[in-house]
């Protein structure tokens, strides 16, 4: 073993490795009869190598790596016995190297090196005394054996927390090395350093201007970020360990990355040279806002995999070139760059950090109306204040021909759409924060123009779900659907069609035929390509069977938009579409599936945090519950819900299905008597929101249960026969046909067969209004 590190000069190089062998003879013998003196150490070296089997270990090469080179090729053309294994920041370049790089230590041996080093300075001290602390030391030290030798040496001083604490300072804070070794081994600076020391000018450029890299790049990245050469730079610096290759987990390429401790020494280098650090983020920022542009669109296409996959890998660059352009008061590419990762955000579930990012950027873009501070948003404010002197308007404070006018007005569309995802209480606003909702819808529906018809503007056809009830709705649904189809956007037009068939399905008007823009919506879906809009429609469908009592067709759909939705890899729509299955399940007599199903959407709510999808698995299993004649069980899974829900008020529809369930509840408790005040309440709710057929049916239902248990059979009759009617075809459950069959055997017995059926026709005349007086 040769050891090169303590070398100076190059031309050293084969004295050492002599010195290493032991070779001491002056005399190269190249005939046994005429020796020859030499004093050149290669010829020694081939005399003593070339009739042995002999593996020679250079270590260190990197500051002679051309001499190490010359040498170790030589060797190997002349020795045929010789293998040469080189240790180096970079290969050695010559013909037969086979490179293997050495990764970073894995983290449970990072970890034992880490406890075998930080007990040897503090005796006593073990990883369990602090094993997260520990074990983030050793992932943002990225493994590296020396590093970690350093930190550990810090627990003379410090706490594994306060120790990790302090990593953002880690060249100042990682200075105890040993005494022994060599000075650019001593401190993690100096190691570092040496790095940097043996890269030319070039390289050193290309190293700062990477450094505004977050989380990786690929080579057109570096392309449009590096002014030099990219492709020879960024291998270059590869070769000499200061950048990781590794493929990229689609194949089709490399992606390339700093370890943190690299990029923080990059970072500061960078800053040496301001002027080159800028221009290089200005290049980064474009790159990143040219790139979710383009991607915008193709993320609800038939291309929508790799795109989708790309912005999830390229996320924490977008988030630095958003950081950047905000800090820069950039608002053009701010702006564009939330806009362009609006639906992403949405889709893969990052509501709460794009709402933050479109409040940080509305204080730039003209500030944050007042409003927005009532709207009840349940994520992080802005840094430094909101802004909320601007004034309350909805509209941007530009006029509409100003370039600014509809990004801005966009951007405000999108806040309220992911905050409003985000945020359990929005349905509860404030006067101010209605006024800026209905501002907001305003001026989008009355805006005959393509950027009202595109998303996020599309959204404000559904604005009515802030403000008033799903019957409110039609005239902006059909208005947007009309406005799509003039202007040609297909997903738009889709989108729309799918939110007028569930609410059709769920508030049903005269004349609607949910069926017709199924159809439509089937063709447009095909060409369209986008996963997450056929689950969507799978789901609608799947509604709309399952209302008519076609169960396994129900089945089929909701499984067919589960796959779709985890395809695209829309997760917050799992829990839902998991309970909806559920309920079908239930519905169909399978018990066993549903309960399969509950603790599957169970458990990826909890993964998604899923707060509503809880809510619905918990109600369900109430109302199951009750059909299993376990009344103090229903009524502890109503107590929980109160909790899991985190609220008193909802949308309408959910309150009445939550108020039935209480209802029931409550009579098989105390008796129909006690529960009538409150069944009249939530009964006057569902009629006065106009809620769907079935869900005002099921509380006509309930009525009919506690009007028959007070003994006003006829009233009871009224209930149940007007809840047939308003069903239409939407059939009962299997609980539901069971209740109508015990109300009608128990009425008829008690009125009459004559009585029972003047009851039945005497409803006809009567709605929900005229029996709850």
């Amino acid at each position: 073993m040769a050891e090169l590190a303590p070398l100076d000069r190059p031309e050293d190089v084969p004295a050492a490795v002599v010195s290493a062998l032991g070779v001491r003879e002056t005399v190269l013998r190249t005939a046994p009869e005429r020796p020859v003196a030499t004093a050149d150490p290669v010829e020694l070296l081939v005399e003593y190598c070339a009739g042995r089997e002999l593996l020679l270990v250079l270590d260190n090469c990197e500051h002679v790596i051309e001499a190490a080179a010359r040498l170790a090729e030589t060797l190997l053309t002349r020795c045929p016995g010789l293998t040469v294994l080189a240790t180096s920041r970079e290969p050695l370049g010559v013909p037969g190297e086979a490179v293997r790089p050495v990764d970073p230590l894995p983290a449970a041996e990072a970890v034992r090196l880490f406890g075998e080093r930080g007990a040897a300075v503090r005796p006593g001290f073990t990883v369990a005394e602090d094993a997260d602390a520990v074990a983030e030391i050793c992932r943002r030290l990225d493994g590296l054996p020396l590093a970690i030798e350093l930190a550990a040496a810090r627990l003379r001083l410090l706490g594994p927390r306060q120790l990790a604490d302090r990593l953002d300072d880690r060249f100042r804070l990682l200075t105890a090395g040993s005494r022994t070794v060599l000075p650019r081994q001593q401190t993690l600076r100096a190691v570092v350093d040496w790095s940097w020391d043996l890269l030319d000018e070039e390289e050193r450029d290309a190293l700062r201007e990477l450094s505004v890299f977050a989380g990786g790049w690929d080579l057109a990245a570096a392309e449009a970020v590096c002014a030099g050469p990219a492709d020879l730079l960024v291998g270059a610096l590869v070769d000499k360990s200061l950048v990781v290759a590794s493929p990229e987990p689609d194949g089709t390429g490399m992606r390339f990355r700093m370890l943190e401790t690299i990029h923080e020494y990059a970072v500061e280098r960078a800053a040496e040279d301001a002027d080159r650090a800028l221009a290089a983020g200005r290049r980064h920022t474009a790159y990143y806002r040219a790139l979710v542009t383009t991607a915008e669109p193709l993320i609800r296409s038939g291309q929508q995999l790799p795109w989708i996959a790309r912005l999830e890998t390229e996320l924490d660059n977008i988030r630095a070139a958003l950081a950047r352009a905000l800090a820069a008061g950039e608002e053009e590419d701010a702006v564009a760059l939330v806009l362009g990762c609006g639906w992403f955000w949405w889709l893969r579930n990052h509501r709460i950090e794009g709402a933050e990012w479109a409040e940080r950027t509305m204080v730039l873009a003209g500030g944050v109306p007042a409003a927005v501070g009532d709207l009840h948003v349940r994520h992080r404010r802005a840094e430094g204040g909101t802004g909320r002197s601007a004034p309350t308007e909805p509209g941007p404070s530009v006029p509409p021909g100003d370039a600014r006018y509809w990004p801005r007005l966009h951007l405000r569309m999108l806040h309220l759409f992911l905050s409003s995802e985000t945020d359990p209480d929005h349905e509860n606003l404030t006067p101010a924060a209605r006024a800026y909702v209905t501002g907001l819808r305003d001026l989008f529906s009355g805006a005959d123009a393509p950027e009202a018809t595109v998303f996020p503007g599309l959204l404000a056809a559904f604005a009515p779900f802030f403000l008033d009830t799903a019957e409110d709705a039609y005239p902006l649904i059909d208005g947007a659907v009309d406005r799509c189809r003039r202007l040609g956007a297909e997903w738009e037009l889709a989108t729309a069609l799918m939110f007028r068939v569930h609410i059709t399905v769920d508030a049903p008007r005269e004349n609607a035929d949910p069926q017709a823009d199924l159809g439509e919506l089937r063709h447009l879906c095909a060409r369209t390509g986008d996963r997450w809009l056929g689950a969507q429609v799978a789901s609608a469908r799947a509604e709309l069977a399952m209302a008519q009592g076609r169960y396994e067709d129900a089945r089929a759909e909701c499984e067919e938009a589960l796959h779709l939705a985890q395809e695209v890899g829309a997760f917050a729509e799992t829990p839902f579409l998991l309970a909806r299955l559920a309920e079908i399940a239930h519905h169909s007599g399978d018990r066993p599936r549903a309960e399969a199903h509950m603790v599957r959407a169970a458990a990826v709510a909890d993964e998604t945090a899923s707060l509503d999808a809880h809510a619905f698995l918990i109600l369900l299993r109430a109302r199951m519950a009750l059909e299993d004649g376990a009344p103090h069980e229903a009524e502890a899974m109503c107590a929980q819900l109160r909790v899991v829900n985190g609220r008193t008020g909802g949308p309408p529809t959910w309150m009445a299905a939550f108020a039935d369930t209480e209802i029931r509840v409550r009579a098989a408790l105390e008796g129909a008597d006690a529960a009538l005040p409150q069944w009249r309440e939530a009964l006057a709710a569902a009629v006065s929101a106009r809620l769907s057929g079935s869900i005002t049916a099921s509380l006509l239902e309930t009525g009919a249960l506690l009007l028959m248990g007070t003994g006003d059979h006829t009233a009871a009759v009224h209930a149940l026969t007007i809840a047939t009617r308003l069903r239409g075809p939407h059939a009962r459950g299997p609980h539901e046909a069971d209740l109508a069959a015990r109300v009608t055997a128990t009425t008829r017995a008690a009125l009459g067969p004559e009585a029972h059926a003047e009851a039945v026709a005497g409803a006809a005349s009567i709605d929900p209004g005229d029996l709850i007086a």
